[in-house]
């Protein structure tokens, strides 16, 4: 028996349920969107992250009535602890009007199947163990009209093609899609590596979240080696930690060094009754490419939006991706849904160019001071210099806390949040 057509057909497809993929088809089907939402892999499934949410992705969990109260099992931090240059810092997260004061910390394999679920609830169709292949482009306008897929486990799988008049590409830093599309990525932006394992610690349910700007490797007395890269510690509240550390590729030992070999000798160094030790540590050391600045262009073409890692939406200045994902979701669905009740397709094609303008205004003069300041903390002499120094001056990190995790208010901010604000407006869009 054939199946009836309109199964696999609607007005959008989401490829990839991320955050970024979720967040859209959420927003979509909210709309009155009828939007397929496609996620290779079955949930609940594992992603190599911090697992620690700032104060701008827990803002756009409640613009999608998540239940985030400790109850449902979200961790509430109050800020970021910086440790580097002998210095020790707690800062909490700035009091704004457009922001809450707090983040959240959860488990990724659990948190994307949240979002997931919330598009679902809103009306998108989820079909998971979806590996979506080549795209379906009409041979006239080059546009993409659809995707192939293979649907079911690994014991049945069936081909199955699906069809819309648009496309968004959620499918993380490899974007398949993207690159079946001809869309490459651009050497001259920064790439990061984050590698992460979780241990069994009694610093499981620390309030801050941690981040520690010197990574040592002490091998013995004379032997210290300042490492590249920053580390953090987040307790996940469930008698774990998850300890990790970010490297970006512009530091000179980027490509020569074994990450995972460099987390094993930082958490070497820590003190013993902290517990992160071999014996201790619950999974592998696994790691992830950090994709940054705008380092996919155009973000829209031929049909096909980019959204979150897909677009290189990592903030460069903190290798937080969560938060941009969601937002760039967001922005992706209201620019769809406008150009869907469009009447040509002319002015369809009009609303859709503008969602590349839409997140050069609202990102890419930040994401172009990110650029200078990756290139910057690449330089040893640099990095030594701004912990020794900039860490003894409150005022100074409370600054710099507001510019990279990237938390002002647009409008009656105090002075920080204006100078912030007018760098990101006079600097070239990225």
């Amino acid at each position: 028996m054939t199946e009836p057509v309109t199964e696999h057909t609607a007005d959008v497809i989401v490829v990839g349920a991320g955050p970024a993929g979720s967040t859209t088809a959420y927003y979509l089907a909210k709309a009155g969107l009828d939007v397929l939402l496609l996620e290779k892999t079955a949930f609940p499934r594992e992603k190599v992250c911090g697992d620690g949410l700032t104060p701008r992705a827990t803002k756009q969990l409640v613009a999608m009535g998540i239940d985030i109260s400790e109850e449902a099992g979200w961790l509430r931090n109050k800020g970021l602890r910086i440790i580097g240059g002998g210095v020790r810092l707690q800062l909490d997260w700035p009091d704004l009007a457009s922001y809450p004061d707090y983040g959240l910390v959860r488990k990724r394999d659990d948190f994307d199947e949240q979002l997931a679920r919330q598009a679902q609830k809103a009306g998108a169709r989820l079909y998971e163990q979806c590996n979506v292949g080549a795209p379906i482009v009409d041979d006239r306008t080059g546009h993409i009209t659809g995707v192939h897929a293979k649907l079911g486990d690994s014991g049945e799988k069936r081909d199955v093609t699906f069809h819309a008049p648009l496309v968004v590409a959620a499918d993380g830093n490899s974007t398949r899609l993207s690159l079946a599309m001809g869309l490459h990525r651009r050497e001259d932006r920064p790439m990061g590596v984050a590698v992460r394992t979780y241990f069994t610690s009694p610093r499981h349910d620390d309030d801050y979240l941690e981040s520690w700007l010197e990574l040592w490797d002490r091998r013995g007395p004379g032997e210290d080696r300042l490492l590249p890269g920053y580390g953090w510690i987040f307790g996940m509240g469930d008698g774990t930690s998850n300890v990790g550390l970010g490297v970006l590729n512009t530091s000179a030992s980027f490509k020569e060094l074994d990450w995972r070999e460099v987390l094993k000798a930082w958490c070497a160094s820590m003190p013993e009754e902290w517990g992160y030790v071999p014996e201790n540590m619950t999974t592998p050391i696994r790691g992830a490419a950090l994709p940054m600045a705008f380092n996919r262009q155009p973000h829209y073409t031929k049909g096909l939006l980019l959204v979150g890692d897909a677009g290189g939406l990592v903030n460069p200045f903190n290798g937080e991706g969560i938060a941009y994902a969601m937002e760039s979701g967001q922005i992706a669905a209201d620019v769809i849904v406008q150009a869907h009740a469009r009447a040509t397709p002319a002015q369809r094609e009009l609303a859709l160019h503008n969602y590349p303008k839409i997140l050069k205004e609202t990102y890419g003069g930040y994401y172009t001071l990110g650029r200078a300041f990756v290139k910057l903390i690449g330089n040893p002499k640099v990095m030594k210099l701004a912990t020794q120094r900039g860490l003894t001056h409150p005022l100074l990190m409370k600054f710099t806390l507001k510019l990279l995790a990237n938390l002002t208010d647009p409008t009656g901010g105090d002075a920080m949040d204006r100078i912030i604000n007018g760098l990101s407006k006079v600097a070239p869009k990225a």
